[in-house]
């Protein structure tokens, strides 16, 4: 009997990170010169952040403080889908920042399909918000691993469950 291996195709990140980043960020910003004396909320939901502050500029400074701290913890940036700014009371600006968690289904639909075409001997199946990738041949899913990192998205992946 042959011996099939596979490992899944993930977009996740690491929670406990994304709340020390956040905690860290707000640290940064109480002791900056250019934002005291200002309101400042960042505020850590479960699908979502939410930036309030009193202008644009200072709504761009917070983000790009975020994105350092992220980044520095190892939490890929494509994680964050900004939204555009929308007037909030008291003539504060309010933003909020998506967190992309999983593979979207039209995602997974594409990735089969051109894992299908570019690696033959390579099955992959949708799972939920995940892939898994199996095949016979482990430098067939090394093969799909490079494809999948060359691959320009709007997601970060990462491969997990190695069998």
């Amino acid at each position: 009997m042959a011996q099939e291996f596979s490992f899944d195709v993930v977009s996740d990140f690491d929670h406990q990170e994304m709340v020390n980043a956040v905690d860290q960020t707000r640290r940064e910003i109480q002791t900056r010169y250019d934002f005291k004396g200002v309101t400042v909320e960042i505020t850590l939901e479960k699908e979502q952040l939410v930036l309030l502050t009193e202008s644009d500029m200072q709504l761009r400074a917070i983000l790009d403080v975020l994105q350092s701290k992220l980044h520095r913890r190892g939490i890929d940036l494509k994680v964050l889908d900004p939204q555009k700014p929308e007037p909030a009371a008291k003539g504060n600006v309010r933003q909020i920042v998506k967190l992309r968690r999983g593979i979207s289904e039209e995602l997974a639909r594409t990735l089969t399909k051109r894992i299908r075409t570019e690696h033959p001997k390579v099955q992959s199946r949708i799972q939920g918000d995940q892939l898994r990738i199996v095949s016979r041949e482990k430098d067939a899913l090394q093969g799909v691993i490079r494809a999948l990192r060359e691959m320009d998205l709007e997601v970060p992946l990462q491969f997990t469950n190695y069998r």
